[in-house]
């Protein structure tokens, strides 16, 4: 039996995480998790509750509301993939709106958040068998994956995919506000004080700036094939 994995995929948004852990989770049989999506759905659920919003940033009422979020991930067998729930609510389709994106970075940078996202994915993990994809897979959840993968790509390139992504969506949208947003999030990223987005020193680069999820998953075989043959 081939040796079960851990595989921490990081990287800057709208690089195409996601679609490549998800690939590599299918191939491989093995669960995905996509950990953006979790603080995606604490977003959600401050913006309902008014915590968040133009003008508005609660610490206070979302630190003491944290214990009535709960984030499931479940498969839907119908369409081959992991759908997130938010107290029991699927809000898969709605925590990929414009307006959670942009205040996902503010709340994934609370300690608190963090520190109970962090633990969940932790016990997702216990067993192995899994691909998860974020910004600091490799650097703080899974310190120990068995392969680590770092994902960048041009900023007009991913801001092209992104703006794709909301108008197959039927979400409307403004190429230039898309890219504007992307770049803020970079910073925001970067320059946060709990967990930024950085490379781990055992990461392997990936630039998909020209490269089809085909061939991402070619050279990510390979890279596989070394790992389980001890090399």
């Amino acid at each position: 039996m081939d040796k079960r994995l851990i595989i921490a995929i990081d990287g800057y948004s709208s690089c195409g995480k996601s679609t490549f852990a998800k690939a590599i989770a299918k191939e491989l049989k093995y669960i995905y998790i996509d950990s953006g999506a979790m603080y995606r759905a604490v977003t959600l659920f401050c913006l309902r509750k008014g915590y968040i919003g133009k003008g508005i940033f609660s610490l206070e009422a979302i630190l003491s509301d944290l214990q009535n979020i709960h984030i499931g991930l479940i498969y839907n067998p119908d369409i081959v993939e992991y759908e997130t729930f938010l107290n029991s609510e699927n809000v898969e389709a709605e925590i990929r709106g414009f307006e959670v994106s942009n205040f996902v970075s503010r709340i994934s940078q609370i300690p608190e958040v963090r520190s109970r996202m962090v633990e969940m994915q932790r016990q997702i993990g216990v067993f192995k068998g899994i691909v998860m994809d974020g910004r600091d897979i490799g650097t703080v959840v899974f310190p120990d994956a068995d392969i680590k993968i770092f994902m960048t790509a041009s900023v007009d390139i991913r801001a092209k995919r992104r703006y794709e992504e909301l108008k197959g969506r039927n979400i409307e949208v403004d190429f230039e506000e898309v890219k504007r947003n992307i770049i803020a999030r970079d910073i925001a990223d970067e320059n946060r004080d709990i967990s930024p987005l950085r490379r781990a020193d055992d990461a392997i680069l990936l630039d998909n700036s020209r490269m089809s999820v085909a061939g991402q998953m070619e050279w990510v075989r390979n890279i596989i094939a070394a790992k389980r043959n001890g090399s």
